[in-house]
């Protein structure tokens, strides 16, 4: 039995950001309509880190499982925080299709999420990004939300400004600022993409009409619990996101599940979405498998159709 392995450079080249934003709306609509099958993910941890499996099944989307390692003492040796190895099979068989990377799947899903609430919630005439983090997924926000708004203004602020900097150059339209107060202040639509273990953006430093996405990961979460309380707030799954850790997320623990809407409600008709020019909306992601499976998906059609990769036998 052959196996295809695509590397990240294979996954970069074949993974079009485009058709990616399509196919995380109709996984989100598979996840609202009860046409998934994802078991909560589960976490080995160790002394340094740990080891998550997300495993998924999505009618018309396929069936995957990712391993992903999160590391964070690997970054000052130039490891990636998040490595990560997705594995594709044959819903009808089983058979295995595919080993591919995971790492540019997560990030720029992750993001293509964000720009997903972006384009259904945000002013349509939001024009200024503020982008909190400059690390994988400040990078890869900034690729994926100006693909459904035509932002005239990106600011980025991060821990290490020469980070922020960094980040900036690579995008005529963005540049750095000096602290987070700077950057989302009257930012029509803010981007949290940091491992902070704190509250990183207070609510009363935004504007009314503000949109706010969060994707940050950790033990105490970067998003203030009155943005959560206090916005029109959306998730991927409420059976899932109001867990601790490692199934949900640490800043809605306590909160009432009927407190959001899914985005995939959302693009059903289920849920309302803004209701008003000043009203505070607010996506917080905790990551769901039903993404990587869109997108690996994706990128396996397009290895076929340009046999692309390199196969192995089992």
């Amino acid at each position: 039995m052959e196996v295809l392995m695509l590397s990240q450079a294979d996954v970069r080249r074949l993974l079009d950001p485009d058709r990616l934003l399509d196919a995380l709306e109709e996984g989100f609509r598979a996840i609202s309509s009860g046409a998934v099958d994802v078991p909560p993910r589960v976490a080995a941890n160790t002394p340094d880190g740990s080891l998550w499996a997300m495993l998924g099944y999505g009618r018309n989307l396929g069936l995957a499982t990712k391993l992903v390692s999160v590391f964070p003492g690997g970054q000052d040796r130039g490891i990636p925080l998040h490595q990560a190895l997705i594995c594709l099979f044959d819903p009808a068989t089983g058979a295995p299709l595919a080993v591919m990377d995971g790492i540019r799947i997560t990030a720029i899903r992750t993001a293509g999420a964000s720009a997903v609430s972006v384009r259904h919630l945000a002013r349509g005439d939001a024009r200024v990004l503020a982008i909190i983090g400059a690390g994988v997924q400040g990078a890869a926000h900034l690729e994926m939300l100006p693909r459904v708004r035509d932002f005239a203004e990106i600011r980025i602020a991060s821990r290490t400004f020469e980070h922020a900097t960094a980040l900036a150059s690579s995008d005529g339209r963005a540049r750095a600022v000096g602290s987070y107060l700077e950057a989302v202040r009257d930012a029509d639509v803010v981007a949290l993409c940091t491992q902070a273990d704190e509250t990183i953006v207070r609510r009363e430093w935004l504007a009314p009409g503000t949109h706010v996405t969060s994707v940050g990961l950790s033990p105490k979460g970067e998003l203030d619990r009155r943005i959560a309380e206090e916005a029109r707030l959306y998730v991927e799954s409420r059976a899932a996101a109001f867990q601790p850790p490692p199934v949900g997320c640490m800043e809605l623990v306590g909160m009432a599940p009927e407190s959001a809407s899914e985005i995939g409600e959302l693009l059903l008709g289920k849920a309302a979405g803004r209701q008003s020019r000043d009203e505070l909306t607010a996506y917080k992601s905790m990551g769901h498998a039903i993404e990587d499976v869109a997108a690996a998906g994706l990128v396996y059609e397009a290895a076929r159709r340009e046999s692309a990769g390199s196969g192995f036998d089992l």
